[in-house]
């Protein structure tokens, strides 16, 4: 898996805003794999990775929220010290700039999910890919 789509959501910087947008996701059966928020400019912004990527954009779109769709970089690792930093190490010895990172877990399975942002997708995906197939 080391390309996906993540989804950035634009959300009001208030209380409940954030739980509301979940719970909604949640009850189309939609479940948060790894996510993101933080507040820039007045605005909370949420970046996140679904299980069902189809799904979510429906219930997105039916609260008629403000988002986009954007290509990540994703490997699925040990949960173990070090592995994020040999993964951001690996990265940067080919010059891949990352622009964000964030991670998560899928239920039933022992491995961390690590999402880059990366300036160089292609790339990113190709060396991750033999990042964990090290381990495999």
């Amino acid at each position: 898996m080391a390309k996906a789509k993540e989804f950035t959501v634009t959300i009001e910087d208030k209380p409940g805003a954030l739980g509301k947008c979940f719970l909604a996701l949640a009850e189309r059966g939609v479940n948060i794999l790894a996510f993101q928020s933080y507040v820039e400019e007045g605005e909370s912004l949420v970046r996140f990775l679904a299980d069902d990527m189809a799904s979510a954009k429906a219930v997105l779109g039916d609260l008629h929220m403000i988002f986009e769709e954007t290509d990540v970089a994703v490997v699925r690792l040990a949960q173990r010290p070090g592995e994020l930093g040999r993964a951001a190490s690996r990265l940067g010895e080919k010059q891949i700039n990352i622009d964000y990172s964030y991670c998560g877990l899928e239920p039933g399975s022992p491995l961390v999910l690590l999402v880059f942002g990366v300036d160089n997708l292609t790339k990113a995906a190709t060396l991750l890919d033999e990042l964990a197939s090290e381990d495999a």
